[in-house]
């Protein structure tokens, strides 16, 4: 069986190609989308109004055609080779997710069971704690996420900001969770709406709430069987 710090670079790794397949396919959508905009017109009301799964599946299966002038089969080849990138891009994710999710449930599959955690933010905290009392404690952990307040106070008012430094994909994981509850966990919604009516602003609760779940997710972490660490 494979050590946990083997697992650990393998996550690694595998979040980088992940994020790498993501960006093929957000930047071949980006260019799909543009091309159907300046497209003739009988292509472009062909394809403009299709929901995304549906247009790929029509432009990878254009085929060449004696009906099309020079300049549309320039198109539908540019349009089909886009489809298929951004189909194998979102394939080559999935298959990478999948391999994710297998190292997650062997080393800390607790996480897994937290509102809005599903494995691609459990590996990338996995990857920053890396392993139990790397960082000493739960505030260090906060700081490492750059979720950690720092005073920003003018005159009687007395504010707190957040940390700029830190771990930036570890900041976007918990920003990722934050969202999802703030969307689907009516707790989250109503701990929000009682800050807010404290006189804090939305972007002070979510502060809070971050450094709450930094500290939290860390705990989680810690907790981990030790023979997983």
């Amino acid at each position: 069986l494979p050590r946990s710090g083997e697992r650990q670079e393998a996550l690694r790794l595998l979040l980088l190609a992940r994020r790498s397949a993501v960006e093929v396919r957000r930047v071949a959508i980006v260019q799909l989308r543009s091309v159907i905009v300046t497209a003739p017109e009988s292509l472009r009301d062909e394809l403009r109004r299709l929901p995304l799964g549906e247009l790929l599946r029509r432009c990878s299966r254009f085929r060449r055609s004696s009906s099309r002038t020079p300049d549309e089969l320039a198109i539908i080849l540019v349009l089909r080779s886009l489809a298929r990138r951004i189909e194998a891009a979102t394939e080559e994710a999935r298959e990478l997710e999948r391999e994710i999710l297998g190292h997650v449930r062997a080393l800390v599959p607790d996480l897994l069971n937290e509102a809005g955690v599903g494995p691609i933010v459990a590996a990338q905290l996995i990857v920053t704690w890396s392993h139990r009392d790397r960082v000493r404690n739960e505030a260090a952990f906060a700081r490492l996420a750059g979720v950690a307040p720092l005073p920003a106070s003018s005159g009687q008012t007395i504010r707190h900001r957040l940390s700029r430094g830190g771990d930036r994909q570890l900041n976007r994981a918990l920003h990722t969770v934050i969202l999802h509850r703030r969307q689907h966990d009516p707790a989250t919604r109503d701990y929000i709406a009682r800050r807010i009516a404290d006189g804090k602003s939305s972007r002070e609760a979510t502060r809070i709430l971050k450094r709450y779940l930094a500290r939290h997710l860390y705990r989680v972490m810690q907790n981990a069987s030790p023979t997983m660490t």
